[in-house]
């Protein structure tokens, strides 16, 4: 019975020694293997087997993209301003064995090498163009970031500002400026607007004006050009019909009615010929003397 149970317990330590020596690494992922506490090797994705008690296999390191948002950092502007700026950087692992032992935590490293360089960054810009230049900035910190984490074993891809926030006073005041700079813009579009639809008005009156004396001064052509050829067609009538004094004195008795009948004649004068058209036209009229007569 007592060799059972040592038996067991041997099968059971070698199950146990056989299952620790047998290690598996998921994708991506890298671990450390250190032999009597030195860097024996690096154990990548798939199944490996380490030698227990004699080997030690450090936690796993992730070899993806990380993402990290540190919180907001107080930063003094060139102009004594200061700033809230919020960082996000993108890093990857590029040599487990740097990561593990080049430094203690390459997490807080890039965190206060992030802080340092934006203080220094930053600190070189008044706000203006620290809020208009953000590509800057990132370009800047990522060219200082790579260069420092290099030796970590660490990557940075990417540097991006979510947020760079003034004082509230600043902000009222750049408030209060954009407000007045849009009124103005909205004033200088209204008056422009004004003034081109005076323009445009002005010059309707005018072309309208013109095309109107231009339509009197032709319809006045065509007028005297029509009363011009009336009366050349009268004359020529007339001479070709040869009048004698008789129809010449009746068409004269005639037009006095006419002359007369104006509201603004009080008084009118019979012209001294009156009398002798007068007497032709009686003459004319009166019936030839027969021999009973």
């Amino acid at each position: 019975m007592e060799a059972l149970v040592v038996a067991i317990v041997i099968a059971a330590i070698a199950v146990a020694i056989v299952w620790s020596s047998v290690k598996v690494v998921p994708q991506a992922h890298a671990r450390i293997v250190e032999r009597f506490g030195r860097y024996h090797r690096t154990l990548n994705a798939g199944l490996a087997f380490v030698i227990p008690v004699v080997d030690k296999v450090r936690p796993r390191i992730d070899l993806r993209e990380q993402v990290v948002s540190f919180p907001p950092q107080p930063v003094i502007t060139e102009d004594n301003l200061v700033v809230s700026i919020d960082s996000v950087i993108y890093f990857q692992v590029t040599d487990p064995r740097a990561a593990s032992y080049e430094i203690a935590s390459y997490l807080m490293g890039i965190e206060q090498l992030t802080v340092t360089t934006l203080r220094n960054v930053i600190g070189s810009m008044d706000l203006e163009k620290t809020l208009t230049s953000r590509d800057s900035i990132n370009a800047q910190l990522r060219g200082v970031l790579d260069e420092a984490t290099g030796k970590w074993g660490i990557r940075v891809n990417r540097v991006e500002l979510k947020a760079i926030d003034p004082p509230k006073s600043v902000q009222e005041s750049m408030e209060k400026q954009m407000r007045a700079e849009r009124d103005k813009r909205a004033a200088i579009l209204t008056a422009e607007g004004e003034k081109q639809s005076a323009i445009l008005t002005a010059e309707g009156a005018k072309t309208a004006s013109v095309l109107r004396a231009e339509g009197d001064a032709q319809a006045a052509v065509l007028r005297a050009q029509g009363e011009s050829e009336a009366i050349i067609k009268v004359v020529e009538a007339i001479h070709e019909a040869k009048p004698d004094s008789h129809v010449l004195a009746y068409q004269y008795l005639q037009t006095l009615p006419q002359i007369a009948n104006g509201t603004a004649n009080k008084v009118w004068v019979l012209p001294s010929e009156l009398t002798g058209q007068i007497a032709h036209l009686t003459s004319a009229l009166r019936p030839p003397e027969g021999p009973n007569t």
